[in-house]
């Protein structure tokens, strides 16, 4: 396939690129803070803002949620209690699809479990993505999948093989689906970013290719979208 569309927006070969916004958790549960960071990334002139979308019991176990968890940047005594507060309330989550509507900017969200992934798609997103940490978590992307809807998948941290079970996943119900080159380190560096893995990708797979990127700098944005990235993401504050 050498065009997706996503919204109104044809993305791929031959289509300007599609950048994502990355707000992730930066709003640190604070509904003026994520209204700000839409209203940026809106004024960028970004096609997309994406925020992280997760039902803390669903994906931590008690032990998790228990562990002490007292850095300067908690936001809780407990790692759990941590989590719950980067979180979103839903109906700030339909607030913010009325902004990004407004501003004419897709609003779209990592779902990191099967509830969340329920919740995003009844948010009208026009696309999925599904981050890096959660390739490998199968019944996720297959439960993803089924919705039919394009998906951004980043690959940081994986293997070829698991790359390919998470493609196959994806295949069994459509083949709209981007991989993103991705280096899993915060902040990486320009020599660990291997951009080149995106020919790897493309010839492995047949897909389009991406990148998302935790660099500091613009270069290695510039640099993937020469590579053939057809779709950037950036996280921003």
């Amino acid at each position: 396939m050498t065009t997706i569309r996503i919204g109104e927006q044809l993305v791929g070969d031959g289509q300007p690129c599609f950048i994502v916004a990355e707000g992730g958790v930066n709003h640190n549960g604070q509904r003026d803070l994520a209204e700000k960071l839409v209203d940026v990334a809106a004024r960028a002139g970004a096609d997309a803002v994406k925020f992280q979308k997760r039902s803390i019991p669903d994906i931590l176990i008690r032990e998790a949620l228990d562990a002490p968890y007292l850095t300067p940047n908690s936001l809780g005594a407990t790692y759990g209690q941590h989590r719950e507060r980067l979180e979103l309330a839903e109906e700030v989550y339909w607030e913010i699809a009325d902004r990004c509507r407004k501003q004419n900017i897709i609003l779209l969200a990592s779902a990191w479990d099967h509830r969340s992934a329920d919740f995003v798609e009844e948010l009208g997103v026009p696309a999925f993505k599904i981050a890096s940490a959660d390739l490998t978590n199968i019944p996720l992307v297959e439960h993803i999948a089924r919705k039919r809807r394009p998906i951004l998948l980043s690959t940081g941290m994986s293997d070829l093989e698991e790359i390919a079970d998470a493609v196959n996943a994806v295949r069994c119900h459509h083949d709209q689906l981007i991989l993103l080159q991705c280096t899993s380190a915060y902040p990486a560096d320009n020599a660990d970013l291997n951009l080149r893995a995106m020919d790897t990708l493309r010839r492995e797979f047949g897909v389009l290719v991406g990148y998302s990127g935790h660099e500091r700098g613009l270069a290695p944005t510039d640099a993937a979208v020469a590579l053939g990235a057809v779709v950037v993401e950036r996280h921003f504050t």
